[in-house]
């Protein structure tokens, strides 16, 4: 009964993880740039040692747990604003961006100015550009698709884009912001940005829905399963061990 109760266990608790994952790509929906988490499992052997056991021991023993997450890297879909300070990346890529805990990485090109003309995120960190911290001057500006802005037809800044290689972990540090191993980043080969237009989640809100709802079912199944082993299962040897004289 123990391998039961077990399976159980750490299957509510993966599923406890998956709903609140999946509740947090939902809240995200109207978020700009944000990249939906994917949960991936792993299999725990819960057998005392590696010796030889048989399929069925194996199959009792081994147990589903939440093994962590990956970003869906997939393009959202592009809506226009108007804002010239509003940036979309086509295609792959990533702007790069200084905040308190360090460079991270973001689609999320909703920025502005402060009062000395720094361009910032919607949440106030320092966009990177390639000679460093981005600038602006007061007044009308041209960003092009490579990048590069201008105003009057002169160069102002460069804004920075980068890439990864395929394969490369990113994980997700909050306000649509990424981390990636240090010294991954690579500059885009073809950055094409479009200015006054933002990238919207890339999370399916009908998909989503569909998946906390089965997520919460199979929550409450695992709850029904652990309350019958409490109640039932473990009431029979209790009732047996009062009767032994």
């Amino acid at each position: 009964m123990d391998s039961g109760f077990y399976a159980a266990c750490t299957g509510l608790l993966a599923q406890t993880d998956a709903l609140d994952l999946t509740a947090n790509n939902l809240a995200n929906l109207s978020t700009a740039g944000y990249k939906g988490q994917l949960e991936f499992y792993r299999s725990l052997d819960a057998s005392m040692a590696n010796h030889h056991i048989s399929p069925l021991n194996q199959a009792v023993n081994n147990f589903g747990v939440l093994g962590g997450t990956a970003v869906d890297l997939k393009t959202g879909e592009f809506q226009k604003t108007g804002n010239d300070l509003d940036l979309a990346i086509e295609g792959q890529g990533f702007f790069v961006v200084k905040s308190p805990a360090g460079i991270r990485y973001s689609r999320n090109g909703s920025f502005h100015t402060d009062a000395a003309g720094n361009l910032l995120t919607a949440t106030g960190d320092t966009v990177m550009g390639e000679q460093g911290p981005v600038q602006l001057p007061s007044g009308a500006i041209t960003i092009s698709s490579d990048g590069t802005i201008s105003q009057e037809g002169s160069v102002v800044a460069t804004m920075k884009l980068v890439t990864f290689a395929p394969g490369t972990s990113l994980t997700a540090g909050g306000n649509s912001y990424y981390q990636a191993p240090a010294g991954s980043e690579q500059p885009a080969d073809d950055p094409r940005l479009s200015q006054g237009t933002l990238e919207s989640s890339n999370m399916n809100p009908v998909a989503g829905t569909i998946s906390l709802m089965t997520l919460q079912r199979h929550a409450q199944l695992l709850q029904q399963a652990l309350s019958i082993f409490h109640s039932v299962f473990d009431a029979a040897p209790a009732q047996d061990l009062s009767r032994v004289s």
